[in-house]
């Protein structure tokens, strides 16, 4: 009878004793190790979870995880605060498969640099498209309704995405009129949830 690889390096990782290399590897919740951004390691929970395998995603860019180049930028220094200060972050975001298809995950993440926090850091993912389906938003529909979600006024939406406050009111007017809900409330639950960011 054939061992399976996966097995054959489970033996090989105890015989030799390397327990935090085959912990990382076969984890079953996504782990990556990043640095600037740059994806550095990653293991198979990780790498199945987006389609791809880990060797193509080893030096890559995270914002070939995104749906588009605007959301890679934009959640940027979504965290960094938080991570600089507490060494913890987590949050709820919409993140894109080598596929193209969109799903919820759920991030967690720690700094190895608070100084400089996205400068090395290990961060979970965990795929949430079982509790969560992602409606047909756009980028910036979506990015409205992440910080109606956090309890951001309109005012504060728009000063954070350095929009006019009547933009932010008609992009909001136009989610509740799309999922007939009469106010946030009914809105995030028309849309599968609340999309959080918590310490």
């Amino acid at each position: 009878m054939e061992i399976p690889i996966e097995d054959q390096a489970a033996t090989e990782a105890f015989a030799l004793g390397e327990f935090e290399a085959l912990g990382f590897m076969a984890a079953p919740i996504g782990l990556v190790i990043t640095e600037n951004r740059v994806i550095r390691a990653c293991n198979t929970a990780f790498a199945d979870m987006f389609g791809y395998r880990v060797a193509d995603l080893r030096d890559q860019s995270f914002a070939m995880l995104y749906a588009s180049q605007l959301e890679f930028v934009q959640i940027r220094d979504k965290g960094v605060k938080d991570l600089r200060e507490k060494n913890r972050y987590w949050d709820e975001r919409i993140m894109a498969r080598a596929d193209g298809s969109q799903f919820w995950c759920r991030v967690r993440g720690r700094t190895f640099t608070r100084d400089d926090p996205l400068m090395h850091a290990v961060w979970s993912f965990a795929d949430l498209s079982d509790l969560r389906p992602v409606q047909p938003l756009t980028p910036r529909e979506r990015q409205v309704v992440m910080m109606l979600g956090e309890g951001d006024t309109s005012k504060e939406i728009a000063r954070k995405l350095t929009l006019s406050h009547r933009t932010v009111e008609l992009h909001r007017a136009s989610l509740l009129k799309k999922y007939n809900a009469s106010n946030v409330a009914q809105l995030l639950v028309a849309l599968g949830g609340l999309p959080r960011a918590q310490i």
